[in-house]
């Protein structure tokens, strides 16, 4: 199906139908002028064109015909000339019909004129063919860097990454404009969302001291029995406290990772990801009462064997921990179509398809909120698109999600550098 719906055609065919359209209206219009002046300057040396005529000229008779037309006269057979005092032969006689210089003007008149309009029309459609190409190349030509200010455009919009530019070239004319504007455009937001990670890394890291040192003066006198058992509650949420704050450092610390990282290419393999995962997340699996089925085939990808470990683990730790006792979660790995995957597939409650995509941003944790920080999606999205793939979610019919990460298949006889 068309994406510009029925009845409806893309700029360039619309630019093309105006030109033509254009084109051929004013040719028209200039082929009757020419003919109307054609007409009107014969007409105008009518009496010249007569007088210079000449003798009548004698067109060969009509079988069959006995009287003269009228305006012409008959010379009898014979004589070669009119009787002398009358312009008009007797009855019966036949003889070749001579044509007046007036009716000769008139058929010297259509002729030119129908054969002037026959080649000016059949120029006028051949031009006008020219000039639908000539259009069609023009504009095609003229809005080929707007189809690449629409593709940059779609392109980053679907991914993290702001690194890509257009640098359109050519005449700086309006779509030149535009592409530039673009490009300063994402400049700014790239410089905004770059300062934006790197004080998340910043203050992230600069917290993980003192969070070290409170957890460390708390644990001492507790392990050493110097806390009077009236305090001993609120020193035990402290630290409960502490360990939760370390735990969302360590992923937001994760995340800016994931966001900012240039990756050194290694050969990996997301079956060894989802196997590591399914080992650490046993004792919390079995803890939940959830089953865990691993369905690991070979899929070799060049990337960051530990950040994609770390999208194996979140997406098997939101499928435990959003599921309800005695449900599954499976994990699978596999290659087809040149691509490797990673699906997770659990139970759990009905999620309305409008929900899913707002899974993916940070801090969301949904309706049934658990003790995560709702930055594992966003996380798994931040190193899928840093590793140049698509991850999609989708609700299952009888309650739960499945998320599936496609990655682009290993490349063979690359050079790996780590």
């Amino acid at each position: 199906m068309s994406r510009y719906g029925p009845g409806r055609l893309p700029l360039r065919g619309r630019l093309t139908l105006v030109t033509t359209a254009v084109f051929a209206v004013l040719g028209c219009g200039v082929l009757a002028l020419n003919w109307l002046s054609s007409r009107q300057l014969i007409e105008a040396n009518r009496d010249l064109i007569t007088a210079s005529a000449g003798t009548p000229q004698a067109p060969l008779p009509d079988p069959g015909t006995t009287e003269a037309p009228p305006g012409t006269t008959e010379i009898p057979p014979g004589t070669g000339e009119l009787p002398p005092g009358t312009g008009e032969l007797p009855p019966g006689s036949t003889g070749a019909v001579l044509t007046t210089p007036a009716r000769a003007f008139d058929h010297f008149q259509n002729a030119i004129l129908g054969d002037l309009l026959t080649r000016s029309v059949l120029l006028l459609t051949v031009f006008t063919a020219l000039a639908a190409l000539l259009a069609w190349w023009a504009s095609n030509r003229s809005l080929r860097r707007l189809h690449q200010v629409t593709g940059a455009a779609r392109r980053i919009s679907t991914g993290s990454s702001l690194e890509e530019r257009l640098a359109l070239e050519g005449p700086y004319d309006e779509i030149r404009e535009l592409g530039d504007t673009f490009d300063a455009m994402l400049d700014r937001l790239d410089r905004s969302f770059t300062a934006q990670r790197s004080f998340t890394a910043h203050a992230s890291h600069e917290l993980r001291t003192p969070l070290t040192v409170l957890r460390t003066a708390l644990e001492i006198p507790l392990a050493r029995g110097r806390v009077p058992d009236d305090l001993r509650p609120a020193v035990l949420r402290a630290l409960d406290a502490n360990a939760r704050i370390e735990r969302l450092i360590a992923a937001l610390l994760t995340l800016a990772r994931a966001e900012t990282a240039t990756l050194a290419l290694r050969p990996a393999d997301l079956a060894d990801a989802a196997r590591s995962a399914a080992h650490e997340l046993t004792d919390e699996a079995g803890t939940a009462g959830v089953r865990v089925t691993l369905d690991a085939a070979d899929a070799p990808v060049d990337g960051d064997p530990a950040l994609l470990r770390q999208v194996a683990l979140n997406l098997l730790a939101n499928a435990v921990r959003h599921n309800h006792p005695g449900g599954t979660a499976v994990i699978a790995t596999g290659t087809t179509d040149g691509t490797v995957f990673l699906e997770v597939s659990n139970t759990g409650p009905v999620l309305p398809p409008e929900e899913v995509p707002a899974l993916f941003a940070p801090f969301h944790q949904g309706r049934e909120r658990g003790s995560g920080f709702g930055l594992g999606l966003a996380v798994v999205r931040a190193i899928t698109a840093t590793h140049h793939g698509e991850v999609e979610a989708t609700p299952r019919a009888g309650g739960g999600l499945t998320v599936r990460v496609v990655l682009p298949s290993r490349k063979r006889g690359a050079v790996h550098r780590g």
